[in-house]
């Protein structure tokens, strides 16, 4: 299963925020969509991505205010990315190097959607479970 398959199964939608938001505003878009991290962008340029984990090992340990600090302040620079054609290993052996839990999908320079760990984990059990129905068929017919 490639990444492309992932995201035309979830959908490629892509949340982002501007580097000068508050950290705050990206709490509450992230709260508001259920996610866990924000790629941040200028314009159409991925310059960052902003994620629970910055939150907390960032801002909350070094006592600053979500009100008061810009998601630039504190988002990861070094952005892991994947494109759309690597396969569902290459994206799990990514995140598992870098530990990361999401990557951004780029194509031909332009973000196209991210996936996170549980969108690869998720695509994998249901791969698995249908590999395993079609085996069962097999042996049942041919017995």
């Amino acid at each position: 299963m490639t990444v492309r398959q992932v995201l035309l199964r979830k959908g490629g939608a892509v949340y982002a925020i501007s580097p000068q938001a508050t950290v705050l505003e990206a709490l509450e878009r992230m709260a508001q969509h259920d996610i866990g991290a924000l790629l941040v962008m200028e314009g159409e340029e991925l310059v960052g991505i902003f994620s629970e984990r910055d939150y907390a090992r960032k801002l909350v340990l070094l006592g600053r205010f979500s009100k008061d600090t810009r998601v630039e302040e504190v988002m990861t620079r070094e952005v892991v990315t994947i494109r759309p054609e690597a396969d569902l290993a290459e994206a799990m052996r990514l995140m598992t190097e870098h530990r990361v839990r999401h990557l951004p999908v780029v194509e031909e320079g332009k973000v196209v959607g991210v996936i996170s760990i549980g969108d690869a984990v998720k695509a994998i059990i249901t791969e698995q479970e249908m590999l395993i129905e079609e085996l069962s068929r097999y042996i049942s017919e041919n017995r």
